[in-house]
């Protein structure tokens, strides 16, 4: 545990988070863990759909959160994932099969409904699966909660009946925020239509205190039934139903994306009319495409989980999602080579840093204090290069290039550097190659390459990559460029063809002073 004399040296938010947990449980010095005896951590899940990278960035920065809050208190804590699978079915997903099938069963509970995957008791079903065989992938350490089981098990009872008994107040918080026409139908409970199955939005045409249930006009046939809210017979509204739950699992924290703003808000005062406190929570931010516009699953206009770890490491992901999430962030596929070398760039610098310093380190998080070590200088930028100019998917080719650079190195001895090439070589084949394009190297900028020809030719064959940069950028500054990257775009142009690279003097060090110099020859015999 973090000594306490240190705690407010804590600056990096899931610490910032943690601290707000322990001030809602009395403080850092009268501490005391809710009566369950331990802390309580959610995160939700709509199953209308497979998980998304959302959901892993919600898990794994709760997860922070909680990893931070046991390494400050002396205090049992629980992550539970939610899922609000007893929801009706709104509309048809485009990415299942059998979508005829599903017509038939629109507005019912996705837990009724048949899997048009045919491998699940039902659509919900099919997709918790999904849901839990993806979080097990990561090893999230977390406990699944069905809302159908919940609902119908009477987990629920005692905080329904609750609801129902302060119904005009809890109208009086969510109306003001409705639209005058869904102000006449709204009510917090939706029940289950004993006709159709259906999740009925409909309006309530009494409510029984004493009873324990509600009067309602099924459409369907235009006849009043009477319900009670309790054994999974109605379930609430969204607004509702999340502080409902908070207080059924007496929740203590849970964080969400910007868009649930209001949700948070209504939510918060339910459970205050129900003399709950509400649980503390962090609004991030949303992800943005390559557009800038908001990513959505439905759309289809971001990156899966699967899409980025064809081209890095889970924990690259996981960097990404620890940095900023108070930020819009773009999340596309241009991003990754830079959140992978980023992530090594800060595991290389962990041991060096002060050791109070090292908890703010993204990589304490990201690792929960157990900090693997790193034996490559390598950066994907350089290796991505590397594959660039020798223009190969085979590994052994690249590993040829390795090794005479290092011969200690072999990929026996060093599966993460293997699994890095891999990466780089897939990174290259989808978003570099179809773009490659050389630019012709004119007589006015020959001397440019004749100059760190010559440098090259002449230099020691030991000295260090950024011996090599250094040199190389003296060489710029003899030419008119207003802007010195200019410099560099020129030179990755020419011999890349690509307007990017990493720094060159790593990727000389890496190809090879002599090929390097072999690749310049080759293009001045083009002019």
């Amino acid at each position: 545990m973090i000594n306490i004399n240190d705690h407010e040296n804590l600056k990096v938010w899931p610490f910032v988070e943690a601290k707000k947990i322990i001030k809602n449980l009395g403080g850092i010095n009268n501490f005391k863990a809710p009566e369950k005896g331990y802390v309580l951590f959610e995160t939700g899940y709509g199953p209308s759909g497979l998980p998304h990278i959302g959901t892993f960035g919600e898990v794994v920065r709760t997860s922070m959160v909680q990893n931070a809050l046991e390494s400050l208190v002396d205090v049992k804590t629980h992550l539970i994932t939610f899922s609000d699978d007893m929801d009706g079915l709104r509309k048809i997903p485009e990415n299942v099969p059998n979508k005829q099938m599903l017509k038939d069963y629109i507005g019912k509970p996705l837990t009724s409904i048949p899997d048009p995957f045919e491998k699940y008791e039902s659509f919900g079903h099919h997709n918790n699966a999904k849901l839990q065989s993806f979080l097990d992938k990561f090893d999230f350490k977390y406990e699944f909660i069905s809302s159908t089981k919940k609902y119908k098990n009477g987990d629920f009872d005692k905080t329904l009946i609750k609801i129902l008994e302060n119904y005009e107040s809890i109208l009086s918080i969510i109306l003001p925020t409705l639209r005058s026409e869904r102000k006449n139908t709204y009510s917090p409970f939706l029940p289950i239509s004993t006709e159709t199955g259906e999740v009925l939005q409909v309006k309530i045409d009494e409510y029984r205190v004493k009873d324990n249930s509600i009067i309602y006009t099924d459409p369907s046939n235009n006849k009043k039934y009477e319900t009670l809210v309790t054994g999974g017979n109605c379930k609430l509204q969204w607004k509702v139903d999340w502080a409902m739950r908070w207080i059924s699992l007496d929740v203590d924290y849970e964080m969400c994306g910007k868009d649930l703003t209001e949700s948070v808000d209504l939510a918060s005062k339910i459970c205050k009319v129900l003399n709950k406190k509400p649980p503390q929570n962090l609004i991030y931010e949303m992800f943005l495409d390559e557009k800038g516009e908001k990513i959505s699953k439905s759309v289809g206009n971001g990156i899966s989980v699967d899409d980025w770890l064809r081209y890095a490491s889970p924990e690259s992901l996981s960097l990404y999602m620890f940095n900023k999430p108070r930020s819009a962030k773009k999340l596309f596929f241009d991003v990754i080579p830079k959140s992978i070398d980023e992530y090594y760039n800060h595991l290389k610098k962990f041991d060096n840093i002060d050791s109070i310093e090292k908890y703010n380190s993204p990589i304490w998080h990201i690792h929960n204090g157990v900090i693997p070590s790193v034996n490559s200088e390598i950066t994907f930028n350089s290796l991505l290069n590397l594959v660039s100019v020798c223009n190969s998917s085979e590994k052994e080719v690249i590993w040829g290039f390795i090794k005479e650079y290092d011969k200690d190195i072999n990929p026996n001895e060093n599966s993460e550097l293997d699994s890095l090439i891999q990466y780089s070589i897939n990174y290259y084949n989808d978003f570099v190659l179809p773009n490659k394009k050389y630019l012709k190297l004119e007589n006015e900028n020959r001397q440019i390459f004749e100059d760190i020809k010559l440098f090259l030719e002449t230099t020691d064959h030991e000295s260090s990559a950024e011996e090599l940069q250094t040199q190389i950028y003296e060489i710029g500054k003899k030419y008119n460029f207003e802007n010195l990257r200019d410099f560099f775009k020129l030179i990755y142009q020419v011999l890349l063809g690509q307007e990017q690279g990493p720094r060159l003097g790593s990727f000389i060090k890496l190809y090879g002073i002599k090929k390097t110099i072999k690749l310049i020859d080759e293009t001045l015999k083009k002019i």
